[in-house]
């Protein structure tokens, strides 16, 4: 693994720049044998058109970005070719020439489970997302996602709020954030976990760079989980990379209202397993993590805190929500309190962390998983 520039390295990052060649081009050619340093000085009269004519006028400035990033301390470019290059990830079709890394590399060695899902959840969606995560990274499992807004920022930050382990997977190069209202989060991860990306430096964020990073978040997980997805979404594809590759797939169900569950009632309906809390998860995997030679940590359940008592008109009005998305207006119907009188119990519960407020003036009772 390289963590300071040298010839060979820089040649490397000069494949890794040639524009629509891929991993599926270069890797037969880098795995075979052939230093890239050659490649590069004595390019094969058999190689693709493509890589042929890039390597006439290569781009060794964008190179010497690469060199100079993977200068800077916790900075490394994992090869195809290294031993240490993930196992799991070497099994997918296409598996990417090069990693950049940043922060602790041994975490690409742990067992790991990507949470991925909706950039706009719910705020349940975002509370479970955290909840599992914590669990999850308490347990001892690396909690991996996408950085990107939603619940993949909640399972981030879910896994470091627990003391755990966290590795985030980028569609960008590693010397930029995107979202840029991540950067914060983006820093704590470096610091107590992983930023991978097989992107060179400075290369945006393209639409077509994250079904990219999805299979490699897909690839290198023992499963994925899946918190809140609407039909059309980035998250299912990660599901379908992650099914594809032979990996488990778990989804969490909501209500039949919610758009967000319905992502998730799909990939249930095409076999991916239903879980309700993190030992769920933890039960299904447990071939694979023995086959790791992996035992979960117990995680203690810390006594919560002793709660007040409630107002009659509280219990009154959390059976009247069940637990279904539910207007303040029908609140009004069902238990026949005034508007004003709804709306204040409802923020009071709201704070209480009872009740959860959503899209269109909705409000989701919460409970509170073990």
């Amino acid at each position: 693994m390289d963590s300071t520039p040298s010839d060979e390295a820089a040649a490397w990052c000069v494949l890794l720049r040639a524009p629509g060649v891929g991993c599926q081009t270069l890797n037969p050619l880098l795995v075979g044998g052939m230093p890239a340093t050659r490649l590069i000085a004595e390019p094969p009269a058999t190689l693709p058109g493509a890589l042929r004519d890039y390597l006439r006028s290569p781009d060794w400035p964008g190179a010497e970005t690469d060199m100079r990033w993977l200068e800077q301390p916790r900075n490394f470019l994992l090869k195809i070719t290294d031993p240490s290059y993930p196992a799991f990830l070497r099994e997918l079709p296409s598996p990417p020439s090069a990693l950049f890394l940043h922060g602790d590399p041994d975490l690409l060695g742990l067992p790991q489970l990507a949470i991925v899902g909706s950039r706009n959840p719910s705020t349940g969606g975002r509370r479970t997302a955290g909840e599992f995560a914590g669990f999850l990274a308490a347990s001892g499992l690396i909690v991996a996602s996408g950085l990107a807004t939603g619940i993949d920022a909640a399972a981030h930050q879910g896994a470091l709020d627990a003391d755990g382990l966290t590795l985030a997977v980028t569609g960008t190069g590693l010397d930029r954030v995107y979202p840029a209202r991540n950067r914060a989060l983006a820093h704590d991860i470096a610091m107590n976990g992983l930023l991978v990306s097989e992107f060179p430096c400075s290369t945006p964020p393209l639409p077509g760079n994250f079904p990219r990073r999805n299979r490699i978040l897909a690839g290198l997980s023992l499963g994925t989980l899946v918190v809140e997805a609407a039909i059309q979404s980035g998250s299912l594809i990660t599901a379908r990379l992650a099914a594809e590759a032979g990996r488990e797939v778990f989804a969490i169900p909501g209500s039949i209202h919610n758009p967000l569950a319905r992502g998730c009632h799909a990939l249930i309906r095409d076999g991916a397993k239903l879980v309700e809390t993190g030992q769920h998860v933890l039960e299904e995997l447990a071939p694979l993590l023995h086959e790791a030679g992996f035992s979960p940590h117990a995680v203690p359940q810390a006594p919560g805190p002793v709660a007040a008592p409630m107002d009659p008109q509280h219990h009154e009005l959390l059976d009247a929500m069940g637990y279904e998305p539910v207007t303040t207006d029908e609140l009004v119907t069902r238990t026949g309190f005034a508007a004003a009188e709804v709306s204040s119990i409802l923020l009071l519960l709201e704070l209480q962390g009872h009740v959860s407020s959503g899209a269109g003036g909705q409000f989701t009772r919460l409970e509170n998983r073990p």
